[in-house]
């Protein structure tokens, strides 16, 4: 009876100390499932992102012989190095106007009753689901020479004879300012729309001016979204093709005509690919920069 006892307590102890590598499995399972749940982005993002980032990369080095002479030619032409500059500088434009219209427009609709932020935020949203060859186009009636703003401003005397407002620099900025303008004025009225208005007011009791208060105060609270919300239309700025192509002359054509020329006039794939690689490069490494400082940013860590 003892040995029976004996001999069932060691089969127990037995069976418990086999059973304890068995614990971790529901982890495993469990992170299996978590990974499973990833997969369908993870073919998405490899599918659509990454297969034809290495297809533009292989066709740049490939086309049309083997070598890097499309990067060479790239940047040693001055034509396309001035496109390469005409780009960055339209783009620098567009984003220091559109921030300078932006950061007004949502800070009054951050305090502005709701009913009315609401209502503007619809006009807003329902100029960026209309179509966009038919804004521009909207743009070209407008600013041509015998347009409604050149006979406006005739008529107030504020000029004497018509404006040039269409096939320079001018008709492109207005056009993407336009265009670009929801994109930033969205992150940065949800930015100051969260930070305490006591701030601004302990500010003043504590002798600060209006300015002082503006620029001490609410400019590095809110500048994690006017970080996100200037890189976003630069970026986009950067790649934008139909506005400037409509709107701008030759004398300011931007990188996304020139890859679209090479394509379909020149059939010089190689070249458009080099292009096309270079300024995803550079749109990546905007987008890096941006998050390794952001959580550097003056009130990142207080606004969300």
């Amino acid at each position: 009876m003892a040995a029976d006892h004996l001999e069932g307590v060691v089969m127990s102890n037995a069976v418990s100390t086999v059973a304890e590598p068995s614990v971790p499995m529901p982890k495993l399972s469990a992170g299996f499932r978590r990974a499973r749940l990833v997969l369908p982005a993870l073919l998405l993002l490899i599918v659509f992102f990454l297969l034809p980032v290495l297809s533009l990369l292989l066709r740049s080095v490939l086309d049309p012989s083997p070598g890097l002479q499309n990067y060479a030619q790239l940047f040693g032409s001055t034509t396309y190095l001035r496109v390469f500059g005409n780009t960055f500088f339209v783009a620098s434009v567009v984003t220091a106007v559109t921030l300078v219209i932006g950061f007004p427009t949502a800070w009054l609709l951050a305090i502005a009753p709701r009913w009315v932020s609401k209502l503007v935020f619809a006009i807003l949203l329902l100029s960026m689901w209309t179509n966009l060859l038919a804004r521009t186009f909207a743009w070209m009636v407008l600013l041509q020479q015998t347009g409604p703003i050149n006979r406006l401003l005739m008529w107030l005397g504020v000029i004497h004879e018509p404006l040039t407002l269409v096939n320079n620099l001018t008709g492109v900025t207005i056009g993407m300012t336009y265009i670009m303008l929801p994109f930033l004025v969205m992150p940065l009225h949800a930015t100051l729309r969260a930070i305490d208005p006591t701030t601004l007011r302990a500010a003043a009791i504590c002798g600060a001016s209006r300015w002082q208060a503006f620029w001490r105060v609410l400019v590095p609270l809110a500048m994690p979204g006017i970080a996100s919300g200037a890189l976003m239309v630069f970026v986009m700025a950067l790649g934008y093709f139909v506005t400037p192509a409509l709107l701008g002359g030759p004398e300011y054509m931007m990188l996304a005509e020139l890859i679209a020329q090479l394509v379909q006039q020149l059939l010089n794939w190689g070249l458009a690919g080099a292009a096309a690689f270079v300024l995803l490069l550079v749109t990546l490494s905007l987008y890096a920069v941006q998050l390794r400082f952001s959580g550097r940013a003056p009130g990142a860590s207080g606004v969300h």
